[in-house]
């Protein structure tokens, strides 16, 4: 078995398109266009990860994208854990951990500070027991009616994790091919809708800084009934016309996790993380 970085050529992402195919259900967020979007287009970098090959034949396959992180009042170079993939032929032997660790290190030694992700209830066990992370808190899940209620001093202060969101990073994430991110400025603050296909409520994000959604060819139309998946820290949103989603009726509920890689960088506390479906590949 012989372990590669990941390619960006269209051959190589061309392989990823049927490793993926092999192993989930058909989704165009695993397409050609979407990996090239996701993995070279990203303004805070290319993507990180490698390969596991046997002869011919790729076995495995896990990727971090880069995004600029606000920790503790600083801007950090942090890695968001996504894609990964083990063909059916290999599962089992270990290959996702290896892969996994061999990133870590390699990012470690670019200069990226820690790696923060989302990890449904089967994943959450192996990446904190084999890989350890720190599980920070659940994601939270709420439906409701118009805009959130954010104490923007509250957030200022509280937030020792939120992603920074410079123009021209917020413009590709919102160009996503798979799910145009549609934009909503408003007196002080911006929204975000995601109205993915067969779900009947969008999800929702909302940055308190109007200057953000500039609009342009994505501008979205007013939908006053939405979903909320992330973090606010505490006491920062009380979430009022929100009610949470109860578990048992979640797919799988979400945990977000934190791993460090420089010995500067602390674990989370508990209720300091502002996180929104923007900062993830959930649309």
């Amino acid at each position: 078995m012989e372990i590669k970085p990941i390619q960006f050529d269209d051959g190589s992402l061309k392989s990823y398109e049927a490793l993926f195919a092999q192993c989930f259900p058909p989704s165009a967020k695993f397409g050609v266009n979407a990996l090239r979007w996701l993995y070279t287009a990203n303004p805070a970098g290319n993507a990180v990860g490698f390969d596991a090959w046997e002869g011919d034949t790729l076995a495995a396959h896990y990727v971090c994208v880069p995004a600029l992180i606000s920790y503790e009042g600083q801007l950090r170079r942090m890695l968001l854990s996504l894609n990964t993939a083990t063909h059916p032929a290999f599962q089992g032997k270990g290959l996702f951990t290896k892969l996994a660790q061999t990133t870590y290190e390699s990012a470690a030694n670019l200069g990226f500070e820690a790696i923060h992700g989302v990890a449904n209830a089967n994943s959450t066990p192996g990446f904190i027991r084999k890989l350890g992370f720190q599980l920070v808190q659940p994601l939270e899940a709420r439906v409701g009616l118009g805009p959130l209620r954010v104490d923007r001093r509250l957030l200022a202060e509280g937030a020792q994790f939120q992603r920074s969101w410079p123009l021209d990073d917020l413009r590709w994430r919102c160009s996503n091919p798979v799910n145009i991110i549609r934009t909503r400025n408003r007196a002080s603050y911006s929204q975000f809708f995601a109205p993915a296909k067969g779900q009947l409520l969008p999800a929702y994000a909302q940055l308190e800084d109007a200057s953000l959604a500039d609009g342009g060819a994505h501008q979205a139309t007013a939908s006053p009934a939405r979903l909320f998946l992330g973090l606010y820290p505490k006491g920062a949103c009380g979430y009022e016309r929100y009610v949470e989603i109860p578990r048992k009726l979640r797919p799988s509920p979400l945990n977000f996790i934190f791993l460090p890689l420089q010995a500067k960088v602390a674990p989370l506390k508990a209720g300091a993380v502002h996180f929104s479906f923007l900062d993830f590949d959930a649309y």
